[in-house]
């Protein structure tokens, strides 16, 4: 008798200690204690700005601090690092820019950890499209008209980039490709160098953001070529986009949220639709809309294959490019 008590109370200890009962119980108290979120890129930028728009209404809904906590460097790789290799229990979060998350697979032959493997994908929180400028000079005024006086000059048009590498670099090498032309790269350091480089005149064209580029547009001192996204912005409709010219460019600044592989996927549902629901709300929106970002729809699984995608294609075009990062 004792012995089939002993046995009950055995199997009762490992149903309790099952993986299933392990996952889901930290997940129903979760948070207990503050949570960073660490923005690989400096305040102030896009990324930073949503991740910051998110935190408030994190902060509110699961009643604990959001630290921010800004970790620039090494093209967003620094960041990127430090919470692959943190704890896997929801307190340290990632929020970065999802181009250049997947740009890095690539781009770096060392990374200390594995972009697609070593993260729980969480949300595509946010996305702000970029913008193909040019200076008045050059004479052109649509992207047809950019791809035929290149082809004509192969070569001999500069383009403005923050940088080998960069979003702004393989953005441009993605457009070369599709459209069939080639035009020479000028790298800053950085991406207010290499806006200021357009509006002087000092280089011809760039892609940039359109809180950046929209009010030298209004002076005269640049002129839009094409939006970035697939569809047109709200804030310059008249200003067709990239895809109308070559079908299927795809390009912006979408800020994505990851947590370390491993997180309880309790934890990584509850964290998804808290960032969904974050996005519904009056001050959040005002927030994005003012670096023309737009609210993101994706599942956790979708968010995984559309990684798994950008990182494949993002792979052609630094493999296009020739660029090589330590």
């Amino acid at each position: 008798m004792n012995r089939h008590v002993t046995g009950l109370a055995a199997a009762c200890l490992l149903f309790c200690l099952s993986p299933h009962s392990i996952t889901e119980a930290p997940a129903q108290s979760y948070p207990t204690r503050p949570v960073r979120i660490v923005i690989p890129w400096p305040a102030g930028g896009i990324t930073d700005v949503i991740g910051r728009a998110v935190s408030l209404h994190l902060m509110e809904t699961l009643q604990q601090p959001m630290i921010i906590d800004n970790r620039p460097g090494a093209a967003g790789t620094l960041g990127a690092g430090i919470v692959a290799k943190a704890g896997a229990d929801g307190y340290t979060l990632l929020m970065h820019d999802v181009a250049s998350h997947c740009i890095a697979a690539s781009l770096y032959p060392k990374l200390p950890y594995d972009t697609l493997k070593d993260f729980e994908p969480i949300a595509l929180v946010a996305g702000s499209p970029m913008v193909l400028v040019a200076h008045p000079s050059l004479n052109v005024r649509t992207v047809p008209q950019l791809i035929a006086l290149a082809k004509s000059r192969p070569r001999q048009i500069n383009y403005a980039s923050s940088g080998a590498g960069s979003i702004t670099h393989l953005g441009m090498v993605r457009l070369e490709r599709m459209g069939g032309f080639e035009i020479t790269q000028v790298p800053f350091k950085g991406s207010v160098p290499a806006a200021s480089s357009v509006i002087s005149g000092e280089t011809s064209v760039s892609l940039s953001t359109l809180p950046a580029s929209l009010p030298h547009a209004k002076t005269g001192r640049l002129v839009l070529l094409a939006v970035s996204f697939p569809r047109r912005s709200p804030q310059i409709p008249d200003v067709p986009t990239i895809a109308e010219t070559l079908s299927g460019y795809d390009l912006g600044l979408y800020s994505g949220l990851w947590a370390p592989r491993g997180t309880p996927r309790a934890i990584v549902k509850r964290l998804h639709a808290e960032t969904l629901a974050a996005l519904e709300q009056p001050k959040v929106k005002e927030m994005l809309a003012n670096v023309s970002a737009v609210p993101g729809t994706m599942t956790p699984e979708q968010f995984t294959a559309y990684l798994a995608k950008d990182t494949r294609d993002w792979g052609e075009v630094v493999k296009a490019s020739g660029v090589k990062a330590d």
